[in-house]
């Protein structure tokens, strides 16, 4: 038994030796642009960009999965996943069940219409649908302050599961506006038949969210995210997929 136990001790020192790195499984919600998005079949993106840069400083390695924004949290709580980025805002909800890094990212929501409509501001009031991707802030801001004040009705809210979803429900005609994260409402005014009309000034704040008292991990990626903003790495990814 003591031989055994001596062999045993010899590979993990000689593993330890050779450094090998641990790998992180990273959820994402790959419908995400600029943030992250499917390219020529690879996950690609500012964040993903973002974990795989950290990574490389702190050391360790990531294989990257998708699946819906609603479930990250709860992949992250069962251990299916170890990180979940994703644009994910900071909230006091979320933060009681995950812990998040340093916040990387600040945003608003705002409201797009179709190019060719005549809506403004008020479509969010009254008999108008409005789309929302499932479980993000974009959608607890709608049920918060407009259906839980009674100024639209509960059938005139459409949740997707997908934001790609709810823009195609916004080109289609199924909603008059779609209320979602600014950087990503702004990208798609660009490309799309689409125009913001209004801004909503929440002040959020994206982290980068692990499983509720897992310090050392969170400890790593804040360590990453400091390093990468000293070095101006950083500001390279911002340039990369938002511009000078």
């Amino acid at each position: 038994m003591k031989k055994i136990f001596s062999i045993s001790l010899t590979l993990l020192l000689l593993i330890a030796s050779f450094g090998l790195a641990v790998t992180y499984i990273v959820g994402t919600s790959a419908d995400f642009p600029p943030f992250e998005y499917v390219q020529n079949g690879k996950y690609v993106g500012f964040d993903m960009d973002l974990i795989s840069t950290i990574a490389k400083t702190e050391g360790f390695n990531v294989e990257i999965r998708d699946m819906s924004f609603d479930s990250l949290i709860p992949a992250l709580r069962s251990g299916v996943i170890d990180i979940a980025i994703a644009g994910m805002t900071i909230t006091k909800d979320r933060s009681k069940v995950v812990d998040f890094s340093d916040p990387y990212w600040f945003a608003d929501q705002d409201v797009i219409v179709n190019k060719n409509s005549n809506y403004t501001v008020t479509v969010l009031f009254g008999n108008h649908k409005i789309g929302v991707q499932t479980g993000t802030t974009g959608d607890l801001w709608v049920s918060d302050n407009l259906l839980k004040a009674g100024f639209i009705k509960q059938n005139n809210l459409k949740r997707y599961q997908s934001f790609i979803y709810s823009l195609q429900a916004l080109l289609n005609g199924a909603v008059d506006a779609v209320v979602l994260d600014s950087p990503v409402a702004k990208r798609f005014a660009q490309m799309r038949p689409v125009k913001v009309v209004a801004t909503l000034m929440t002040g959020e704040s994206y982290g980068i969210a692990v499983k509720k008292g897992n310090s050392r991990l969170i400890d790593q990626i804040n360590d990453g995210l400091k390093k990468l903003k000293a070095s101006g790495e950083m500001s390279k990814l911002i340039d990369k997929y938002f511009g000078k």
